[in-house]
């Protein structure tokens, strides 16, 4: 699976609007950046924003450079007011594996920079190909929560209780939430689904559940191209014929491929489930993925008469 997208956006395919980018935060305490109101962690996204700040607490200030979901992650290209913040930044919290290239790009130019790249803590493999949607995947966001207690305790170690036991306390959190995975799993071994995207590959592996969208409707959905008709007749003849439980799509895509299936889904009373590429405005990690999840329960639990 091609992990790239298109520099240039094809006209109607995509809602993602400019970045809106927040103030920077005053940081108290001992350790901080050397700029009085730089932000003493900075995070690609809000994503691993929220994660790190459930570390830090009130202790360290932390700024997410993009937030909601009006912006693609993958071709961002970064301001200079964005490098100012992450080469300041006492500790940088990204994605990587290609979600975030911009953030790569700076700190290639700045080595000194300490930074925690989630997709390294994943291990590819011949079962888990790569993806570098891994915010879908908890044990890596447990993974990224440690580590980063781990570094801002040696920035304000101060505080370093605090930070370990709210280390703790997120992946209690995320635990809870893969414990709904796995009963998911255990309920509906092997369902089929449909996924338009890759984006919840991770989410499905846990869960037990099987995406029977060719790959190359998915690759062509995240590289910005259409699938064929072929393809197209196929998820729609899965979805037509009900053959699958739900149907599974980022909300912040809209492609005419992904309308059809959107709207087949509807016709044939398939419930479908959003699963997006970034957290929603006003919420955090844990209450996004648990809300995720208990969608796709729901939906199953709604379609439970279709055989996988």
């Amino acid at each position: 699976m091609a992990l790239t997208r298109g520099q240039i956006a094809v006209a109607g395919t995509r809602r993602w609007l400019p970045a809106v980018l927040v103030m920077l935060a005053a940081v108290t305490g001992c350790g901080g950046p050397a700029h009085p109101r730089a932000a003493a962690v900075v995070a690609s996204t809000g994503v691993w924003g929220s994660v790190a700040s459930a570390i830090t607490g009130r202790h360290l200030a932390v700024k997410s450079i993009l937030t909601g979901g009006d912006t693609d992650p993958h071709s961002y290209q970064a301001s200079p007011a964005d490098a100012a913040a992450i080469t300041d930044a006492s500790l940088v919290v990204y994605n990587g594996g290609g979600y975030d290239p911009w953030v790569d790009q700076v700190l290639a130019e700045h080595p000194g920079v300490k930074a925690i790249g989630a997709y390294s803590f994943h291990k590819d493999s011949a079962e888990q190909p790569a993806n570098e949607h891994v915010f879908y995947d908890l044990d890596v966001a447990k993974s990224v929560a440690f580590a980063i207690a781990d570094r801002v305790a040696a920035i304000d170690p101060a505080n370093a209780a605090d930070y370990r036991a709210n280390a703790a306390a997120f992946c209690r959190g995320a635990d809870a939430i893969t414990i709904s995975e796995h009963a998911i799993a255990s309920a509906f071994s092997g369902t089929g689904v449909v996924a338009t995207e890759p984006v919840a590959y991770y989410l499905l592996a846990a869960s037990g559940l099987v995406n029977r969208t060719p790959a190359a409707f998915t690759a062509a959905n995240e590289n910005e191209t259409d699938p064929s008709p072929a393809d197209m007749a196929f998820v729609l003849d899965l979805i037509d014929h009900h053959q699958v439980a739900a149907v599974l799509v980022n909300p912040q895509t809209s492609t005419p491929a992904i309308n059809g299936v959107r709207d087949a889904a509807r016709r044939a009373g398939v419930p479908v489930t959003e699963v997006s590429e970034t957290m929603p405005d006003g919420t955090d990690y844990l209450t996004w993925q648990r809300n995720t999840v208990n969608q796709l329960l729901a939906a199953l639990q709604s379609r439970r008469s279709v055989q996988p």
